[in-house]
Parts: C-alpha cells; sequence; structure tokens
C-alpha cells in the first residue's frame, strides 16, 4: 500500500426526513441561493420541502442547470451571485447540479477570468463560497468530494477541476428524494457508482486488503440493489443502499494508498462533449473494451473481481477475467444501459474525433501505468464498435 493523506470534512445527515437539518447548517443572516436543474424537484416536492427548511433565511432560486452543466449557464449564475451578495449555495439535485454549483462557488470569488479555473485544474481556487447539498440522484458522489465536470458548450468540450475548497460543508441524503426517478437515470447512477469503484479497483495488486474488500463491498451492494429498484422504485432500503454506496464510491477514501485507472472517464467526458451521451452510457461503452485490450496487465484484479463480487472460482485467471467482462457486460445491460458504439450510431469516425480531442486536451498517457496512448486509444475503442 502506498502513503497517503485523508481528510474529508463534509458532514452527512442520511435518512428521512433528514431535509429540516438545513437549519442547523445554515444561519438566519445567510443569503441563500437554491441551484436546481430541469424543474423535477418542484413535482416531487422535493423543493417545497427545502423552502420550508430556509424559513426565516432570506434566499433567491437559480434554476436550470443542464446534465453536464454548461459553462456559459454558470457565468450568468456567478454574475448574478456577486449582484445579490450571496452568503451561501445550496445545490438540490443530482451530481450535474452539484457540480455546477461547486463552479459557481469557486467562480464567484475568483478574481480573474473563470475560465483559468478549468485552465488549471482548479488550482487557481484559493477560495470559493461555502456549498451545502440536498441529494436527488444517488451516482456522482459529487455531495461528499472536491470535483466537478461542466461542458463548454460552445467547443463540444467536457472539463474537469478539482479543488478542496469546493468540498460541500454538507450533504443531506435522503433515499426517498430518489423514489420518482425514472428508470433510465436510476440505471444511470448505478452504473456511474459502480464504475467509480471498477476505476479505482481493477489495476493491480499494492497488498491493500482494506481497500479491496472496501471495493468489493460497495461492488456487490450495487449488482444486488441495483435490479430491485427497477422493480420496486420507492424500495427504501435499496435505494438507501445505493445512495451511501455511490457517496462512499468517490469520497477519497477508496482511492487512498492504491493506483487509479480513470482512463475510461477521461475518454468517456470526450464522448459526452462530442456526442451528448449521458456519462453513464460512455462508461458501459468503453469499460469492457478497454479491460480486453489491457487484459494482461490487469489479470491479477479481474480474476479477484471474478471471484469475490461474481462468483467466478473456476477455471484459470485469464477465463475468469473473461467471465467476469462479461458479466459485467450482462449487468450493464441488465441496468438500461448499451455496451457498444453501435448501439449509438456511432462508428470509426467517433473513434478519430474522441482522438483528436484528447490530443487537443493533453491527455495522451492514461491509466494507473499512464500507458494508455492514443494509438492504444483507438485501437481498444475499435473493440467497443
Amino acid at each position: 500500500m502506498d502513503n497517503f493523506t485523508f481528510y474529508n470534512p463534509t458532514r452527512i445527515h442520511f435518512g428521512r426526513g433528514e431535509i429540516a437539518k438545513i437549519t442547523q447548517e445554515i444561519g438566519p443572516e445567510m443569503k441563500v441561493m437554491i441551484t436546481y436543474g430541469g424543474g423535477s424537484i418542484k413535482k416531487n416536492g422535493v423543493l417545497e420541502q427545502v423552502k420550508q427548511a430556509l424559513k426565516g433565511i432570506t434566499f433567491i432560486e437559480f434554476g436550470g442547470i443542464e446534465p453536464n452543466p454548461h459553462y456559459e449557464t454558470l457565468l450568468r449564475a456567478i454574475d448574478i451571485v456577486r449582484e445579490e451578495k450571496i452568503d451561501f449555495l445550496l445545490a438540490v439535485g443530482g451530481g450535474s447540479v452539484i457540480d455546477g454549483t461547486k463552479f459557481i462557488a469557486a467562480g464567484a470569488k475568483y478574481p480573474g477570468h473563470c475560465w483559468d479555473i478549468i485552465e488549471s485544474g482548479g488550482d487557481v481556487v484559493k477560495e470559493a463560497l461555502p456549498i451545502g447539498c440536498v441529494l436527488t440522484i444517488a451516482a456522482t458522489g459529487s455531495e461528499m468530494n472536491n470535483g466537478a465536470s461542466l461542458t463548454r458548450a460552445e467547443t463540444n468540450d467536457k472539463v474537469l477541476f478539482i479543488s478542496p475548497e469546493v468540498l460541500p460543508r454538507f450533504s443531506i441524503l435522503d433515499p426517498e428524494t430518489t423514489f420518482s426517478l425514472p428508470a433510465n437515470q436510476t440505471g444511470n447512477g448505478v452504473i456511474d457508482a459502480f464504475v467509480h469503484v471498477l476505476e479505482q479497483y481493477i489495476t493491480y495488486p499494492v497488498h491493500a486488503k482494506v481497500q479491496d474488500r472496501l471495493a468489493e463491498g460497495l461492488l456487490n451492494t450495487l449488482k444486488e440493489e441495483g435490479p430491485k429498484v427497477l422493480k420496486n422504485p420507492t424500495d427504501y432500503d435499496a435505494r438507501a443502499n445505493i445512495m451511501w454506496a455511490a457517496t462512499m464510491a468517490l469520497n477519497g477514501l477508496l482511492k487512498t494508498g492504491i493506483p487509479n485507472d480513470w482512463a475510461t472517464h477521461m475518454i468517456g467526458m470526450e464522448l459526452t462533449g462530442l456526442y451528448g451521451l449521458d456519462h453513464a452510457q460512455t462508461l458501459t461503452i468503453l469499460m469492457p473494451a478497454l479491460w480486453k485490450y489491457k487484459k494482461a496487465e490487469k489479470l491479477e484484479k479481474l480474476a479477484q473481481y471474478a471471484a469475490n463480487v461474481w462468483g467466478i472460482e473456476e477455471g484459470s485467471d485469464e477465463s475468469k477475467a473473461d467471465q467476469a467482462i462479461e458479466a459485467t457486460i450482462h449487468f450493464f445491460e441488465s441496468m438500461g444501459l448499451k455496451t457498444r458504439l453501435s448501439d449509438y450510431d456511432l462508428g470509426s469516425q467517433a473513434i478519430t474525433e474522441v482522438v483528436a480531442k484528447l490530443k487537443e486536451h493533453g491527455l495522451t498517457a492514461l491509466g494507473e501505468h499512464a500507458n494508455i496512448h492514443l494509438d492504444d486509444v483507438e485501437k481498444f475503442m475499435e473493440l467497443a464498435l
């Protein structure tokens, strides 16, 4: 196991009725901006619960944050925050709303051009407005981490920044807020969390038993509970397990002391930026193909994954790895996601365009060994056609 430093100060309020605890976190002297997306929180009653919890606190609303939030939209929010002298940002939604709110928080305090935040990867962020979250989609883990991704619509670029300054002060996780999600969003969320774990787990062994067992526990939880909520969307226990697993998958704990991959995510961001595919859709296309291409390097962990997650214990390590890849593909598809570029009417031209974007963004040495180069991307993506 490698050396590491771990710190995560986000306070979690988990369970039914916890939205009311907003009053424990935001003082009456603060002026708040509520941020949200397309308005589903108005239909399912979550926004009303938030407003009730903010009784006696001055607040304004900023809606319309897109899936893969647009840089241009967030700049408008930053202008309003400055004009209205907002003290606190409250994100009510899923990962896109929370990610967008993180950028608003950083941009509102940044004295230069806000695109500097992206170009620096977040290094220029020295302060940010405080953020709280009311989570409505279990998926990205953004409610308990310091990363955010957004899209620059004019250039079809999906970009990322990281800063400890945008860690949420608190997040409220009430599984009942996810009851009304459509099946595709539920499936996407489960798969997003599942792949977050895999990016940190399917690399190579470093004798990190705690991290391995945590990863395997999260993976088993997601594969067991995911199908349940597709059948019964109001299964509280299953929703609760999924919500906490998704948060734990990317709150920084799992990655400590171990190698991380993230090639699938980096390449998937380019697919989303270029073609508008859901984030989870890109992951299910790319990860099985990458595993097939890099099977020799990932063989030990794939065989371990086969045994401890899928119960595949017979045969050689290579046979177990192959079976684990097929089991993963089947799970992705059982959650309603496709696993090939052709399923989305994309062909070899998409590979060429993705490789060009990776080159433009300087992403030319990916993976846990930094040995996935542009020619490798082209070759393994051909396995996903």
